[in-house]
């Protein structure tokens, strides 16, 4: 990374691959060993999403710090680039121009970030639209970025020209995740306990109620069939919704009080979750409609945001400074 500001950093160690075996499942779930790695990344740093570049590195947002980070999982080397003064990076995915879109809501912008790290863009929100707390982005398959506010509002930035709308969200605070499918944007409110359909013509928000009443959807990650899946934060329950028959299914995950935050539906089409009361990742399985279990290498890890690509799923272990990676065998 080339860009003025960016500053490169200790190779970080790699903690060895960890083995725990789980006690006698139940509740659905099959106790596994955890083949899990992490890397510790800048203390302070805070780690809330990230995104594996195409390069092989992985992006990272370090809330806290105020930067993005760089981790090259070959070398362990992490670097860092300062998004601005004020800055509170929240999200980041890696858009169809293969760079790094960033939601930072201690600059209420939306920051590209070239593939190179040599570039750096903001694009800000409009006049008078401050404190919306940027939460996160995804594109729609016109290459339009949309974005959610959890303060209550939505929006979008049309890359061509720079121009940057926002509105505000039905019930007010709470959109959170959101994910571009064939049939639109769709996106979670936690506060507002419910998923918003967006007519990417219009803009406007179509109201879809899950079965489970103050189900606190959090995170939203389609498949390849279009069908999505929602984590719901204070239901305990992993949402499918299946656009084409508006028909929701529930499935409670395992334990006495799950607390699912984020998901990620790998090239398999299995559905990938962090359980916060169980401190793992999960894995489920939408054809035979069970749970697997993968505790996590460090105590309390937090893993807010899942991501990944093909036989990789990586999060930000945001509690203890951390990216922890699960790797196909």
């Amino acid at each position: 990374m080339n860009a003025t500001g960016a500053r490169a950093l200790v190779a970080c160690s790699l903690a060895a691959c960890m083995m725990i075996a789980l006690g006698p499942a139940g509740n659905g779930v099959r106790a596994s060993a955890s083949p899990l790695r992490d890397y510790t990344v800048p203390a302070g740093s805070h780690p809330h999403d990230v995104a594996p570049a195409r390069d092989g590195t992985v992006w990272y947002t370090a809330q806290t710090a105020g930067e993005l980070g760089r981790l090259d999982p070959a070398t362990g080397k992490i670097q860092h680039l300062k998004l601005g003064d004020g800055s509170a990076p929240h999200g980041v995915i890696v858009g169809p121009d293969g760079a790094a879109w960033v939601t930072d809501g201690g600059l209420d912008a939306i920051v590209r970030v070239s593939a190179d790290g040599a570039g750096v863009k903001r694009f800000p929100l409009p006049a008078g639209r401050t404190r919306t707390d940027l939460n996160t982005a995804a594109f729609d398959r016109h290459g339009t970025l949309w974005f959610t506010g959890q303060a209550g509002i939505y929006g979008r930035v049309t890359v061509g020209n720079g121009r940057v709308e926002v509105w505000d969200a039905p019930r007010g605070r709470g959109p959170y995740g959101i994910a571009g499918t064939p049939s639109g944007i769709y996106f979670a409110s936690l506060a507002g306990s419910y998923v918003g359909h967006v007519d990417p013509e219009t803009a406007k928000v179509a109201v879809l109620e899950p079965p489970t009443t103050r189900a606190g959807p959090r995170r939203i990650w389609p498949d390849s069939t279009g069908r999505l899946w929602i984590t719901e934060w204070d239901g305990g329950n992993l949402a499918r919704y299946e656009p084409a028959t508006k028909t929701w299914k529930e499935y409670r995950l395992p334990g006495a009080s799950p607390k699912p935050y984020a998901v990620y539906v790998d090239e398999h089409d299995a559905v990938w979750l962090s359980d916060w009361d169980a401190n793992a990742l999960v894995r489920f399985d939408p054809r035979k409609e069970t749970f697997e279990s993968f505790p996590l290498p460090s105590a309390s890890g937090g893993v807010r945001q899942l991501n990944g690509r093909a036989g990789q799923v990586w999060g930000a272990e945001s509690s203890v400074n951390k990216i922890v990676v699960w790797q196909a065998r």
